[in-house]
């Protein structure tokens, strides 16, 4: 017989997110703009954007500042021939790529 076990403490307060469903919308892209640039406006994600306009409670927390992008095995091989290093030097190559996106940003 299984016995019933109870959350950690730590683990209650996570409880109400695992719960949640997120929720994709195809739209215009022009919808999409205006609400990835009203975001940007008032330092929100776009899902927390989507959450205001809609009424609902908002994170007002501020986030910490991060862009993401998927590499894959060949992205980084033509990273890595990009900055002279080898694919398996991902630290290194993700400093050079940060460095290029400040550059960009100048």
């Amino acid at each position: 017989m299984v016995k019933s076990r109870e959350l950690p403490e730590k683990w209650l307060s996570s409880q109400k997110a695992m719960k949640a469903v997120q929720v994709a919308f195809d739209m215009d892209e022009k919808i999409q703009y205006k609400i990835r640039k009203a975001a940007l406006d008032h330092n929100l994600s776009p899902s927390e954007q989507i959450r205001d306009i809609l009424g609902l409670t908002v994170n007002k927390r501020p986030k910490r500042p991060r862009l993401t992008v998927s590499l894959n095995s060949q992205d980084y091989i033509e990273l890595a021939e990009k900055y002279s290093l080898q694919p398996d030097q991902q630290l290194e190559i993700k400093k050079l790529v940060i460095e290029d996106l400040v550059k960009f940003s100048e």
